[in-house]
């Protein structure tokens, strides 16, 4: 009987070790969902190397004096948002950016070469404009957010931002390690003291992805005169996109119609 036990349990922990072992080595492939490269009259196509990759750019409007980098989600075309960005923004320059393996940027996405991506798309601009503000999305959110804390960016706009990738993770694999497992950890909240611009965060009322605390964890987490918090009803982490209040608390927030003090 003994004996029994002892195999069952070395036979669980077995099964426990090749979960484990399974979630480090794939771990990329419950992350980052690359999109497939995609053609667009209507925006101009900048490419630029960043460490031995090439990464893809949709500009659009490149003469005017300020400028967006934009971020999105890690299963996003961000050329989607091409149509919109140019008639909410028409005297802004819109860079938005491809991640390494998305839209036809080479390599493959982590989250060191995200940042540093970020970094390059940022200088490149600063040369070019007088100031840059930055939106990002989801996992985009994560990577402008680490660019602002090291970066003079102007305004910060994050939409249904989380405060850790790790402590996501935590949430969704409670029974694992993941602390230990995770190669990329996007620790937005780690960053947040760093922050000294103003700031939009946008919340989907239903986010099925991200939990709405953890998006008011890494809002508390910056410095309160700085932030605006706008929860954006009956949407979703997909829909949040679709609602007019959503374009209108943007554009309102990059125009400085916002009072970033607002509570």
């Amino acid at each position: 009987m003994k004996s029994t036990f002892i195999s069952l349990l070395a036979m669980a922990a077995l099964v426990y070790f090749c979960f484990c072992l399974y979630l480090y080595l794939f771990q990329r492939s419950f992350i980052y969902f690359p999109t497939s490269a995609a053609n667009h009259d209507p925006a101009e196509e900048l490419w630029l190397e960043s460490e031995r990759e090439t990464i893809r750019i949709w500009r659009l409007h490149a003469e005017q004096r300020d400028a967006i980098l934009y971020f999105g989600g890690n299963a996003e075309d961000v050329s989607l948002n091409i149509r919109e960005f140019s008639s909410w923004f028409p005297e802004q320059a819109i860079y938005l950016v491809n991640y390494r393996g998305y839209g036809g940027s080479t390599g493959s996405p982590a989250e060191a070469a995200l940042l540093r991506d970020a970094e390059v798309v940022f200088d490149y601009a600063r040369t070019r404009h007088a100031n840059i503000s930055v939106i990002g999305r989801s996992l985009g959110a994560a990577v402008a957010v680490s660019l602002a804390a090291d970066r003079d960016v102007a305004k910060l706009a994050l939409i249904t931002p989380f405060d850790s990738l790790a402590a996501l993770a935590r949430d969704f694999y409670p029974i694992f390690p993941t602390t230990i497992l995770l190669k990329d950890k996007y620790d937005s909240i780690g960053h947040a003291d760093r922050i000294r611009v103003p700031v939009l965060i946008l919340i989907a009322e239903y986010d099925e992805i991200i939990p709405r605390e953890s998006s008011e964890r890494l809002a508390r987490a910056i410095a309160r005169s700085l932030v605006t918090l706008k929860v954006v009803e009956g949407t979703s982490h997909n829909t949040i996109g679709t609602s007019p209040a959503y374009s209108r608390n943007l554009q309102a927030f990059m125009t400085d119609a916002v009072n970033p003090s607002t509570p």
